[in-house]
């Protein structure tokens, strides 16, 4: 990805943790697939620190995966670390990436004896369908933060249309005060871009490096066959890619919930009885940013 596309409000976030955590607890940055999690924290990872460290969990050797047999044995865990990816660790200075952390929990279950021995910071990505799915073994870290990580919002897709000029209507927007007219169609053109490119990541990197509308669609429409995908090897019986295919034709229609049953027959009944189910902005972790 190019570097425009890494302007996110999530990295001040991981700097603030930086600040305020001082090696006390962990980052684990989740959120659904393709929003952009290994290229914040890579890039987190090269700039604040000194060295880094990324282990890949998705391409990681047995080799590696081994060391974290013996958690009595840090010494040998973090040197094995530093021979393998020929990279050497400071004390504090220094920061170890556990990427796609849900393909091996036993490296998530050991952050709470890497946090405790002090001398590195830890930041871990991971799927949020794969990471829920896959904690039933382990013990969960309680000195594990977590940030969720969405698709880019509105004003970081100008940003990398190169548009670094919309922080200067704020005082208008919180006022209420009417724009230029000619400001206003301008914003209204690139809010349309946005409704048509969407905010995942290699959709907006494909259109600001030129390509069609056409391009991006592919790109999307990729993107949510890897989500079909996930639905499958989860829910084999169907129902849940089929949910996820209804939203559009819900969205459109004028209810205000979401009726299960015109997907699913004899669906689960909510609390009122009905059979129907209303969505709701889920419950946000600590962070939450784009």
């Amino acid at each position: 990805m190019t570097e425009v596309m890494f302007r996110r409000k999530a990295y001040g976030a991981l700097k603030e943790w930086k600040a305020r955590s001082n090696g006390s607890t962990a980052m684990l940055v989740e959120g659904a697939r393709m929003v952009g999690k290994t290229s914040l924290v890579t890039e987190f990872a090269k700039n604040e620190y000194e060295s880094c460290i990324i282990v890949d969990f998705y391409r990681a050797s047995n080799d590696v995966k081994k060391l974290f047999d013996d958690l009595s044995d840090l010494e040998g865990l973090f040197r094995g670390l530093q021979l393998y990816y020929d990279t050497e660790l400071r004390e504090r200075r220094s920061v170890i990436v556990f990427d796609e952390v849900q393909r091996f929990p036993r490296a998530r279950e050991a952050i709470k004896a890497l946090v405790q021995d002090g001398r590195y910071d830890y930041i871990e990505t991971g799927s949020l369908i794969s990471i829920k799915k896959n904690v039933k073994d382990i013990i969960i870290p309680s000195e594990e933060e977590k940030m969720e990580l969405h698709p880019l919002d509105f004003e970081k897709f100008i940003w990398a249309k190169g548009v670094n000029t919309f922080r200067l209507l704020y005082p208008n927007y919180s006022n209420r005060k009417k724009v230029d007219d000619k400001v206003h169609h301008h914003m209204m053109k690139l809010f349309r871009e946005y409704l048509a490119v969407g905010g995942m990541p290699q959709a907006v990197l494909k259109y600001v490096e030129g390509g069609s509308y056409q391009d991006v669609d592919r790109v999307k429409r990729d993107i949510i066959q890897l989500y079909l995908d996930d639905f499958r090897n989860m829910d084999p019986s169907g129902k849940l890619e089929r949910l996820y295919l209804a939203i559009p034709s819900e969205l459109s229609s004028q209810s205000t919930r979401y009726r299960i049953t015109e997907t699913i027959p004899n669906g689960r009944m909510n609390r009122e009885g009905h059979r129907s189910i209303i969505w709701r902005t889920p419950r946000q972790s600590r962070y939450a940013s784009t």
